[in-house]
């Protein structure tokens, strides 16, 4: 399970998922609560392991004393792989809670990786976000997403790239910091339930043969100028850099590159 914290239910704001926010703290007992109610419908289809990494901003929202205790977790950064660490080609389904949209699309907390810092990522010529470089990830380990659940746009978003995963929306946006709640108990159960009935029916996951091509279009020119020294990374105009490569090794790479517009940057995150 990669666990992200902006499509948690409940939550629609920085000071809800960002340290050290008001309700911060509030929103870690938000999420890790969506992850039980994951955890449990896996282990109500059969499952016998469940891996959580915690996923979001500085990877350690989740209560470890609070996590159903047959998860192991995955927490803290720097991670090689970043969202899907601790993912491997013996893994039956992937699952993602509390995921959002991304960046340039009107869904609640939506951005792609860094916030401001990323305008845009490309897959292949096909826009994406987390969600789609997770998605295409995960099928190169030929393991398929079996749940994501978020708003309703990250939700849409998931199915535009695959039909076939189940989706729970938590929260229906009405904007970037709004959003019209389901009930707590409500999408605990939702989840659940819907996690349990998508690893009973499990779609096979088939990854594009060949390299694939990733590009990024960064905020500032000088991230894009520091990439170029990695070999193999071109620049297609000030801020753009794209690169060719098998789907894991673009993963990483991307991850390589969050980590060199970090030290780039001193923009403030993405709210």
């Amino acid at each position: 399970m990669s666990a992200d914290m902006e499509g948690v239910t409940g939550l629609v704001d920085a000071e809800d998922v960002q340290p050290p926010g008001r309700d911060y703290e509030r929103g870690r007992v938000l999420m890790t609560q969506d992850v039980n109610a994951a955890i449990r419908g896996a282990y109500a289809a059969g499952a016998t392991a469940v891996l959580v990494n915690d996923a979001h901003g500085p990877m350690r929202n989740l209560l470890p004393d609070l996590l159903d205790p047959r998860a192991r977790l995955i927490k803290g950064r720097p991670k090689p792989m970043g969202m899907i660490e601790g993912l491997t080609s013996e893994y039956e389904a992937t699952v993602c809670i509390g995921f959002h949209a991304r960046a340039g699309v009107l869904g609640v907390l939506s951005h792609s990786f860094m916030g401001h810092e990323i305008e845009d990522i490309w897959l292949d010529d096909q826009l994406t976000g987390e969600i789609g470089l997770l998605h295409a990830a995960s099928a190169a380990y030929g393991v398929p997403v079996a749940l994501l659940t978020g708003d309703d746009t990250a939700c849409d978003e998931m199915k535009s790239w695959d039909p076939t995963v189940a989706t729970v929306p938590v929260k229906f946006a009405k904007d970037r910091f709004a959003a019209q709640l389901v009930p707590v108990a409500e999408s605990h159960e939702s989840i659940e339930t819907t996690a349990a009935q998508a690893l009973r029916s499990l779609s096979p996951s088939d990854a594009p043969p060949g390299p694939r091509t990733l590009t990024v279009r960064w905020q500032s020119a000088s991230v894009a100028s520091h990439l170029t020294a990695i070999p193999g990374v071109e620049r297609r105009d000030d801020r753009t850099v794209t690169v060719e490569g098998d789907m894991l090794q673009l993963y990483r790479l991307f991850n390589l590159f969050l980590r060199v517009c970090t030290a780039v940057t001193s923009n403030p995150p993405y709210c």
